[in-house]
């Protein structure tokens, strides 16, 4: 079940998200997400007219995905990026696809014409689910991410919502 995230869902959130980050290269950001900081970008997100879904499987939250404006600027209010991310129990389930399909439909009611997904090139698996969900790589930007110690590669892949 794709349902609203809310503030409650944080500790939830928390734990799918932060051995993400801690432990893989899925993202270059090294800091962990406190309950209070993914509380907050629930709200704003939501706030902004933004989704912030979460993926229940037998009641317990196995995922979630989010997205917000690609960058700062009216000039940018119709070009978004997200972020999704899956416990490692629940890939392969068909729960991706559908938070994917949730958060693309929400961009695209709230007048989005595009959605990027920044991935890192040291996650064939995350490439291989935005191309199989209609994802383009339009760009791969060189050594910009810094994680354990060395650079890595940002690709850059985006879907038109119309």
């Amino acid at each position: 079940m794709i349902r609203d995230a809310t503030p409650a869902d944080a500790a939830a959130i928390a734990a799918i998200w932060n051995p993400a980050i801690r432990d893989t290269a899925v993202t270059f950001n090294s800091a962990e997400k406190s309950l209070a900081d993914i509380a907050a970008m629930i709200r704003d997100r939501q706030g902004a007219g933004h989704a912030f879904l979460v993926a229940e499987q037998d009641g317990t939250v196995a995922g979630f995905a989010t997205y917000a404006q690609f960058r700062g600027g009216v000039g940018y209010a119709r070009t978004m990026e997200h972020t999704i991310l899956l416990a490692p129990a629940h890939h392969g389930a068909g729960l991706g696809r559908a938070l994917m399909s949730a958060i693309e439909d929400h961009a695209r009611a709230g007048g989005a014409i595009s959605i990027f997904a920044g991935v890192s090139a040291e996650n064939p698996a995350g490439r291989a689910f935005h191309a199989r969900m209609g994802f383009e790589t339009v760009a791969i930007l060189q050594r910009v991410g810094f994680k354990f110690g060395r650079t890595m590669d940002l690709v850059l892949m985006q879907k038109f919502l119309r």
